[in-house]
């Protein structure tokens, strides 16, 4: 792969020396969705799928990226003194964004680059290829200004670009994932302060398969920031009589307390999952720490229900996928994974029904739906780094 991308870099660059190989992973969200905002715990790991980047520095200051992925936009040039979003660049105002954000925390960007970009991450489904792509260009600007920065510092540099560059106001989950993930091990994550501890997954005769809908959506034009905004009116109701910055500083049973102080009946089923989703994240690991793999699949269950009918981000096709794999024989857990409204639900399927639970919930999927759905059984790899 390294070298193949190299020689594709010298084709579309000019050869040269000074090139460098990195690689971002994608990631998948076990259990703890749309909570990452409110202050609640998430559970995500990053896979060994994800976007790989070539680089090189130039001598003036002008930047410019190309992605296998988008190769009919071919190159797309701009310059470190106009880190302007505009549409007609697309996917690359994600590295632009980046750039802008270092720039914006003193970090001295005076030389441009080349990038050439290849992702294996499926195309809107999910699993954060944009913060992918921001995480592999926070890899690379550290590589190549030498700039003196841990990861958690690009972790939030990352997220920076995406919400004041992109204007997806998302929270840290994707970033920190994507940066700080650890083969085999997914990372559970207080998003109030940033504490993180690794769980090591040992689902014994289960693997992780993750099925997309290939329903196409873009994030930014999603109801997200609306979700957002919601679970921010529902919090500022339940501050008039509680002590609290973040809708995951409270249990359920505080919540039905006091949930007649948010006067909005659609803002209080927001913050009803946000609270609830945050407790059956910190139950997951504990029965995933316990060994106890059925409770954890269970509340995975619990998830998606909780974000189909309080949160209502998932829409028929990732029901029809959740609903059908419920039924599979071997399915120890499913639930949509990722901001919703299309994208893909993540399973738990032991390993000898996983041919079956493939064929079986593709077939039904494309007969009620009208197309095909993906699948691809995954791996828990390692976050963002430069490849030696």
């Amino acid at each position: 792969m390294k070298d193949k991308l190299i020689i594709d870099f010298g084709k579309i660059f000019g050869n040269g020396s000074g090139t460098a190989v990195y690689f971002a992973p994608g990631r998948v969200n076990l259990i703890g969705e749309h909570t990452d905002y409110n202050g609640g715990h998430v559970f995500p790991c990053a896979l060994t799928i994800g976007t790989y980047a070539v680089a090189r520095m130039r001598e003036d200051k002008i930047i410019r990226v190309y992605s296998k992925n988008f190769e009919d936009t071919g190159i797309i040039e701009f310059s470190i003194d106009e880190l302007v979003k505009k549409k007609e660049h697309d996917w690359a105002n994600y590295p632009k964004g980046v750039v802008w954000a270092f720039s914006q925390e003193g970090f001295c960007i005076n030389k441009g680059f080349e990038i050439l970009f290849y992702g294996n991450i499926p195309n809107g489904a999910g699993l954060s290829s944009s913060a992918s792509i921001e995480l592999v260009t926070s890899v690379i600007l550290k590589d190549l200004y030498k700039f003196d920065l841990d990861m958690i510092e690009m972790v939030k540099l990352s997220k920076l670009a995406e919400n004041k560059f992109i204007g997806v106001n998302c929270g840290i989950m994707d970033q920190f994932a994507i940066g700080m993930g650890k083969e085999n091990c997914a990372v559970l994550l207080d998003t109030n302060n940033l504490n993180y501890t690794y769980a090591r997954i040992n689902l014994k005769d289960a693997s992780i398969v993750i099925a997309n809908t290939n329903k196409i959506r873009g994030l930014a034009d999603s109801k997200y920031n609306e979700r957002r905004s919601q679970c921010e009116e529902a919090l500022k109701g339940l501050q008039q009589k509680l002590e609290i910055n973040s809708l995951g500083e409270i249990t359920e049973e505080e919540f039905n307390k006091h949930k007649h102080l948010i006067k909005n009946s659609i803002n209080i089923k927001r913050a009803k999952h946000a609270i609830c989703e945050n407790q059956r994240t910190i139950k997951a690991v504990k029965a995933l720490q316990e060994e106890d793999i059925e409770t954890f699949g269970l509340l995975m269950n619990a998830s998606h229900v909780s974000l189909r009918d309080d949160y209502e981000v998932t829409g028929v096709e990732l029901d029809t996928l959740a609903e059908i794999a419920w039924n599979q024989k071997g399915v120890v857990g499913s639930r949509m994974t990722g901001a919703g409204f299309g994208g893909c639900t993540v399973s738990i399927v032991k390993n000898d029904y996983i041919d079956d639970f493939i064929k079986n919930v593709g077939e039904s999927y494309a007969e009620k739906i009208g197309y095909e759905a993906s699948f691809y059984v995954v791996n828990i790899g390692d976050g963002a780094r430069k490849l030696n």
